[in-house]
């Protein structure tokens, strides 16, 4: 195994560059229409959860300008890219970075919202670099106890933001409603016109709401659909 020499592809947005350092998890789809998707319109403090390389939190920052985040993660390497990318991108001030476990640190503040892009493996073949392993796998974070965390951590009127896989993702609600959460928005994301969803973005709230379904499709005969541009073009250089 040679996971301290695994090298992660950077990526450039329109505001702010994405040096992946050693972390195992490059630059993603999912990740993007999370960071674009969530509603932070109303926030002003947002805890991100896993933030990798810090693309959320930027994403975040980007999105809203009142808005002060506190990024988390337990790998040495995400820390080390991520304080690289915050450092070099205009919202450095606005963003604090912890490193630690989200189960054990003891945080003060009762964050506004919650952004994560949460490991979702329950079973199977693990990747074989570490750093790519604890990012996809739920051994090191397992969805219940992200959901009771997520409860901890927030204000009375907050929200919590998800991508999974399907089947995943429809577990981790089942879940969470069981758990005094409140299903506020839900996206089911078909990668082309003619395969089913295998993406789901959703919504959770602490106060009762009606859920909103909506569906997005990537791509079409022509190219990116129109609804994925106009979600991801204040991100992506070529939209």
């Amino acid at each position: 195994m040679k996971s301290s020499t695994l090298k992660t592809k950077s990526f450039n947005f329109k505001h702010f560059a994405i040096e992946g350092g050693q972390t195992g998890m490059p630059v993603s789809t999912d990740g993007v229409l999370l960071g674009a998707w969530a509603n932070l319109s109303h926030s002003q403090s947002m805890l991100d959860i896993g933030t990798g390389t810090g693309l959320l939190a930027l994403m975040a920052a980007q999105r809203n300008d009142a808005l002060h985040v506190t990024a988390v993660d337990i790998d040495d390497h995400a820390i080390e890219a991520a304080q690289h990318n915050f450092s070099q991108s205009p919202w450095s001030e606005r963003i604090q970075l912890i490193q630690g476990d989200i189960l054990q640190l003891n945080l003060a503040d009762a964050f506004d919202s919650i952004i994560c892009n949460p490991p979702y493996f329950n079973n199977g073949e693990q990747a074989k670099h570490q750093q790519r392993a604890t990012a996809r796998h739920t051994d090191t974070l397992n969805h219940q106890s992200l959901i009771l965390e997520c409860l901890k951590l927030t204000s009375e009127n907050a929200t919590a933001n998800f991508i999974l896989p399907t089947v995943e993702g429809e577990a981790f609600i089942e879940s969470a409603l069981q758990s005094s959460w409140f299903l506020a928005r839900r996206l089911d994301v078909k990668p082309t016109e003619t395969k089913p969803a295998n993406r789901i973005l959703f919504e959770l709230a602490k106060q009762p709401t009606k859920t909103q379904y909506d569906q997005l499709t990537i791509r079409d005969k022509s190219g990116y659909t129109d609804d994925f541009i106009a979600l991801t073009k204040d991100f992506y250089l070529k939209m």
